[in-house]
């Protein structure tokens, strides 16, 4: 494996904890992070040069002064005192700012936490990759400050949507090549595949939907298309070449991947997909930190998909316009060439911010061609806002009280108003009625026989946001 220059190990690092620090929502608590992971990060690096056993070289330290965040103070240790700090690492040490996004995931049912965990393993391969390789003693340390993380989320109760990242995977094996994703796929056990749902009733769960009434019409469209082409198939009329590759641009929260679940689920009922699962990814499921292991990582993922819909949301995180070695480029080839080998039976969705993916699609000639269909998926308007949190009550069992549904009107037609770069559309409805029913269960705990009304009514005081809550 060919090892990365300084640089590009900073930027690797840097695009990294970027990434994550966007997904923070709070504000007290990103600066929280902003102020520790540095510090943290070296500490892990320490860590990973003392699990490997090998002497430390200026390559090391080069490394290690690289570890750092733009507004960050730079560090500038020396080769003795790196030398040092390793041999003396002490073991891995939970950071403060994790005991803070547990409480905050906790209490607002985030996955901030577990997003953390995926991010220090990522982190501690990269580290890793300092001399090129990565062996089973680094993998294993990785893994172990994994666990030690996620137990701490499991102990809070927090779910895990999806499986974490093994640094198993990406052990460095010279004596062979790694076997391809297909051969592994041949020699598992064969699935078999559920009969397709009836797309009477799927279109139904589109209709059904909150707003989204133009993205509705363009999904209506393209499986008219779709069934038509196939009719002409079938009586051996020529079809044109079709792309089903969607790229879906709006704000989060609007719907996208709702969307993308039920095309996939479309799909399958047509018969233009075996399977019609949903593979949801970001860059951090696709992209490794060291040369030659982003490929096999992202073909892991198209493995998983293949018979359905891969969907890789905040896509423009992939293109990096001031280096041409951004490992980013090569999760992106890599899925260019899946396109095309299974280009029956994978269809690929890339969503995104509306301004930003116009760049991500121009950034590779083969995504021009292959996305040549656009999904545009407009902010909910403050009335739809509304209608989607009382759905949320309904759902769950919870009720309005008249002035609960006079506050909720106004204050949801109030955030429309004044949305800016982070409104969060359905996120910052389902958010407030998380918040919601916690306030309401601290106020209904105090009551002595509280009713069945009173068990289920939503207030004003339940819907307000307390000064706590506004600097946690």
């Amino acid at each position: 494996m060919e090892a990365m220059t300084t640089q590009a190990m900073h930027k690797q690092y840097s695009e990294g904890v970027t990434a994550f620090r966007q997904h923070i929502a709070n504000p007290a608590m990103r600066q929280m992070f902003n102020a520790g992971a540095d510090e943290f990060f070296r500490r892990c690096a320490l860590g990973v040069w003392q699990a490997d056993g090998e002497s430390v070289t200026p390559r090391h330290v080069e490394w290690y002064n690289a570890i750092y965040c733009k507004g960050n103070p730079v560090p500038s240790a020396l080769f003795w005192e790196l030398s040092t700090a390793v041999g003396e690492w002490s073991g891995f040490q939970v950071p403060a700012f994790f005991q803070k996004m547990l409480d905050y995931d906790k209490a607002y049912r985030q996955n901030t936490a577990r997003r953390f965990v995926d991010l220090v393993t990522l982190m501690l391969l990269l580290f890793a990759a300092v001399d090129g390789a990565v062996s089973d003693r680094e993998a294993g340390f990785a893994n172990a400050c994994a666990d030690q993380l996620s137990a701490l989320c499991d102990r809070a109760g927090l779910p895990e949507e999806r499986p974490r990242a093994d640094a198993g995977d990406f052990v460095t094996r010279r004596e062979s090549a790694p076997a391809p994703a297909s051969s592994a796929a041949a020699a598992g056990p064969q699935t078999q595949t559920e009969p397709p749902e009836k797309l009477e009733d799927l279109l139904a769960e589109l209709d059904g939907l909150c707003g989204l009434e133009k993205v509705k019409r363009d999904v209506k469209s393209l499986i008219n298309l779709v069934k038509v082409r196939k009719l002409r198939e079938a009586q051996q009329l020529p079809v044109p070449p079709m792309s089903l590759h969607l790229v879906f641009m709006g704000n989060p929260g609007t719907g996208k991947t709702t969307v993308a679940r039920l095309l996939a689920r479309i799909y399958h009922a047509i018969g233009v997909l075996t399977k019609g699962q949903l593979v949801e990814v970001d860059r951090s499921g696709l992209v490794a930190g060291f040369v030659g292991q982003t490929a096999i990582k992202t073909s892991e993922v198209i493995q998983k998909a293949l018979g359905g819909v891969l969907f890789i949301d905040e896509a423009y995180a992939l293109s990096s316009h001031d280096n041409a070695n951004d490992f980013g480029r090569e999760a992106i080839e890599t899925l260019l060439k899946a396109m095309e080998d299974h280009r029956s039976d994978l269809i690929v969705i890339v969503a995104g911010y509306t301004a930003l993916m116009g760049d991500f699609i121009h950034a590779n000639p083969g995504l021009e061609s292959r996305f040549n269909k656009y999904f545009y998926f407009e902010d909910y308007t403050g009335e739809q806002l509304f209608s989607i949190f009382q759905s949320m009550c309904e759902k769950n069992g919870y009720t309005l009280s008249e002035q609960g549904k006079e506050f909720c009107a106004s204050y949801f037609e109030s955030l429309y108003r004044q949305r800016d770069e982070n409104f969060g559309n359905a996120r910052d409805v389902r958010n407030t009625f998380e918040r919601a029913v916690a306030r309401q269960a601290d106020r209904v705990a105090g009551l002595e026989a509280p009713t069945r009304t009173q068990l289920m009514e939503l207030t004003p005081e339940d819907l307000r946001e307390t000064p706590e809550e506004s600097g946690l």
